[in-house]
């Protein structure tokens, strides 16, 4: 069924919320199998969100909104909704019941406005909110269908779950299922080109790449009559995907790489530790955002000078002077001191030139060289970043420190 979401809120329009509403109900929508075809955000004037509805239902005929439904006079989705699908607003008494019970147990005054909430279409399907006080409601007319409910995405995602959920599948014979494919090291044309093929032939299931700051998803889709078909249809898929480009793939579940690497940690029972240059401790947070990676991650230095990298991981002079900061030797050095120091399992380096000056025509900026030894191994790694900026080359530069941990430990 094709679908769109109305945002309703003059806030939205402005900056000062983030919409986030809209992505939640996307991805659950596709998973129910409704395909979404508009995201629509309109301001709190009756007059334009009556305009918005009617355009939506030109193409589609289901539409979700969130926002304008609470007690005040901006609030007036409600009204516009039941005036645009012909029906009539009337007291619920059941409604205005569960309001007066909402504030009571809540120790709080209702107010008068409060009330207006419990007056809803009179053919309306009412979902009650249990995390608030405006009601949501499904409305229809000659096979279009309008859901509305609250704005703030608490409630929202609360009544869409428990609520909306099971009267929308009742409304779709199919089910989407999908995985989202995550890779680093390959860029997205590069992607797309390596599965041209597969793209080119796609019915069912479908292929999409995305691009994402220094890596790039693949997902695939099907939308089969149950999940069990559209499960193997999509699985049989990523085993011709893992065929092409499996050297690129890190996950199959739409994980980060640090959750990758960090798994990977815990159970295999690893200890860690860094020593940052150019990235003054970002490898470090990233880790430290997992729970339960204490087990694992042991220490992180930042040796951001010369010096603290001769006095905390041993670099000789000898080395900075003739080769630089910016070097393999260099980078060895550190992860050889670091080695020294921590006892570590896992143990890995970074210096680089994160820009935007700096640079020269024999070590540009973007350039890092990563030091990692891994049991009985020991490698360095030069990585040539295109330079975006200072904050993308250092962002990346953490990634390819977690890509090679993941492909050697």
């Amino acid at each position: 069924m094709k679908t769109a979401i109305l945002s309703v809120g003059t806030e939205l329009l402005f900056g000062q919320i983030t919409n986030t509403n809209t992505v939640y109900l996307s991805q659950q929508l596709n998973l129910l199998g409704f395909d979404v075809m508009y995201h629509y955000t309109v301001g709190d004037n009756p007059e334009r969100v009556a305009e918005m509805i009617r355009l939506a239902f030109k193409d589609c005929d289901l539409v979700l909104t969130t926002g304008g439904l609470g007690p005040t006079q901006d609030d007036l989705t409600k009204e516009v909704a039941c005036r645009v699908l012909g029906d009539e607003l009337v007291m619920m008494d059941d409604v205005l019941e569960d309001l007066t019970a909402y504030f009571r147990k809540n120790g709080r005054q209702m107010t008068d406005n409060n009330k207006k909430q419990a007056i809803m279409p009179s053919r309306a399907k009412v979902f009650r909110n249990d995390a608030g006080t405006a009601p949501g409601f499904a409305l229809q007319k000659d096979g279009k269908y309008i859901v509305c409910m609250p704005g703030p995405p608490r409630e929202m995602t609360r009544m869409f779950q428990k609520n909306v959920v099971p009267f929308l599948r009742k409304m779709s014979d199919d089910v989407i299922y999908y995985r989202m494919i995550r890779c680093f090291g390959i860029g997205e044309s590069q992607l797309e080109t390596a599965l041209l093929d597969l793209i080119d032939n796609q019915t069912d299931p479908t292929l999409a790449t995305y691009a994402k700051e220094g890596e790039c998803s693949l997902r695939i889709a099907s939308k089969r009559g149950t999940q069990e078909e559209a499960k193997a249809a999509v699985d049989e898929m990523l085993a011709k995907v893992r065929e092409i480009i499996g050297d690129y793939i890190y996950s199959c579940d739409d994980e980060d790489l640090v959750q990758v690497v960090c798994r990977k940690l815990m159970e295999k029972k690893l200890t860690v530790a860094s020593a940052e240059s150019c990235t003054g401790g970002m490898f470090a947070a990233a880790l430290t955002d997992v729970p339960g990676i204490s087990g694992s991650f042991q220490r992180g230095l930042v040796t951001y000078s010369n010096e603290a990298k001769m006095d905390e991981l041993g670099v000789r002079a000898e080395t900075l002077e003739k080769y630089g900061a910016v070097s393999e030797e260099t980078a060895l050095e550190m992860v050889e001191g670091l080695k020294a120091v921590s006892g570590c399992d896992v143990c890995i380096s970074v210096t680089g030139v994160a820009g935007p000056g700096g640079g020269s025509p024999e070590k540009p900026v973007g350039l890092v060289y990563i030091g990692l030894i891994c049991g009985e191994r020991k490698l360095c790694k030069r990585v040539q970043m295109r330079n975006v900026s200072r904050k993308w080359n250092r962002h990346y530069a953490v990634l390819s420190m977690l890509d090679l941990i993941n492909k050697n430990i």
